[in-house]
């Protein structure tokens, strides 16, 4: 045996001394975190409170012994957190808590004035939905430990995804609410499927892309200044496209068609940095909505009540312009301060706690309020972005952008259609707007990023001293 060399205690430190591991303190996120979620529910709560006075003079514990309760699940799953996510974002789910908080005050404020009391309030209902929602953001955080899973069942997603929105067209569980086919009844509730659909296709977009966007984004032939496509592949983009105007069509949902486009133009363009790959979507979606706006009655009724909102004949008339017009007078009436909680009259404009809650809470918060939320939703949207960005896999980069954009396009979808920017499409504001849906979906998109965010930040960091 050889003896091994004797170690120079002046020849410096050896390699691995040299590596030096950052070491976090998860719960210093988390302690961030329950500060801006008591923060968060003194506001939600302040706000219920404060539309109950304007709206009643006094404040009924129904419904605010109901928001407690939801306040202290949502405490007790931040709880949870601390075991299951303690490296996860520490803004996501304070955001989303005092947005469904605001969104349930001016539900309530909207039951007042219409007489709603017990079961048949939507303030009620919204409370329950959100306690279910929540539960589902949990459960997802516990069964998904960590985000790379879901690569593996990206077919699976996209089954998925397809049959929910087949699932509306089906005998008896099908229904049709205010013209749209997008509906399911389960005999003691109604669920929209597209909702959790755009989850789904988030998964397996992310999953194709991943694998597919070489061919994508290597070969094609350049065009004023931009690298198209071959048309051998042009197969994904043409398959979206149909599945977008299948939905205008056939479910007669003109929102949740550009929703899923959207998406799929957004996280294509990410995974291959091609620009022309918008350009095809935006021809192909521009041509697809004036087709069909010359073919199908109510997608041409949208746009011309988009174009012709204050037409006296149109606004009079049944399934006019009454409601987008009334919306726009609510938010002029609010001005910038706004009329105040429970003060104004946005129970005048039908669906006001759903479709229009964005005119509801701009009458009565104002523009400055209204601005306020948007904000929420800005801080919310970066949030995802930058912990897409700041992944090593390119799965979770793509599953980061595809979820924030999907809050993001919402609610430009929902506030353009409310302002008259863009023709009403009937989808609701994430949060905010009445329905168990979108809030279950919603949800699930907070639990998946808050995954995302702690995978990204429980990775290792090395740093080498190079001396």
């Amino acid at each position: 045996m050889t003896a091994s060399p004797p170690i120079d205690a002046n020849a410096g430190p050896a390699f691995t001394g040299s590596i030096r591991i950052r070491l976090r303190t998860p719960s210093r996120r988390r302690n961030l975190e329950l500060g801006l979620l008591l923060f968060a529910i003194a506001i939600g709560l302040s706000a219920l409170v404060l539309a109950e006075l304007g709206a009643l003079g006094r404040v009924e514990p129904g419904v605010l012994g109901l928001a407690i309760g939801l306040s202290v699940l949502i405490l007790a799953v931040h709880g949870a957190m601390r075991v299951v996510a303690p490296d996860a974002d520490p803004f996501l789910v304070p955001i989303a808590t005092l947005l469904n908080l605001i969104g349930i005050a001016e539900i309530t404020r909207l039951d007042i004035a219409n007489g709603l009391t017990g079961w048949d309030a939507f303030g009620v209902r919204q409370v329950v939905w959100s306690a279910m929602a929540v539960l589902a953001a949990a459960a997802v955080l516990i069964v998904i430990r960590n985000h790379r899973v879901l690569q593996r069942y990206r077919y699976v997603a996209g089954f998925v995804a397809i049959a929910l929105l087949v699932l509306p067209f089906l005998p008896v569980i099908g229904l049709s609410v205010n013209g749209a086919r997008a509906w399911v009844n389960l005999g003691v509730a109604s669920f929209q499927p597209g909702e959790i659909a755009k989850i789904a296709l988030a998964v397996f977009f992310a999953g194709y892309l991943v694998t597919a966007r070489d061919s994508l984004s290597i070969v094609g032939r350049r065009i004023l200044g931009f690298t198209f496509p071959r048309v051998r592949d042009l197969g994904p983009i043409l398959i979206v496209w149909v599945l977008s105007m299948a939905v205008i069509v056939f479910q007669r949902d003109l929102g949740s068609g550009l929703l899923y486009f959207g998406l799929f133009l957004v996280m294509i363009y990410v995974a291959t940095g091609r620009p022309s790959w918008v350009v095809l979507g935006a021809v192909l979606f521009v041509g697809g909505a004036w087709i069909a706006a010359r073919s199908l009655e109510y997608v041409g009724g949208r746009f011309y009540s988009w174009l012709n909102t204050f037409d006296s004949d149109l606004y009079d008339q049944g399934g006019g312009s009454f409601q987008l017009a009334n919306g726009l007078f609510g938010l002029a009436d609010g001005g910038l301060p706004g009329t105040g909680l429970g003060r104004g009259n946005p129970d005048i404009t039908p669906l006001a706690e759903s479709d229009f809650i964005i005119a509801s809470l701009g009458e009565e918060l104002g523009l400055i309020g209204l601005f306020a939320i948007f904000v929420l939703y800005m801080v919310f949207v970066s949030r995802g972005f930058h912990l897409a960005f700041a992944g090593q896999d390119d799965f979770g980069r793509l599953l980061g952008v595809g979820l924030g954009f999907v809050v993001a396009l919402q609610v430009f979808i929902v506030a353009g259609g409310v302002t008259r920017v863009i023709p009403l499409t009937g989808l609701t504001t994430p949060f905010l707007a009445a329905g168990g849906s979108s809030l279950v979906a919603n949800w699930v998109i907070v639990a998946l990023l808050v995954r995302l965010s702690d995978s990204v930040r429980a990775q290792p960091r090395l740093v080498i001293d190079s001396a």
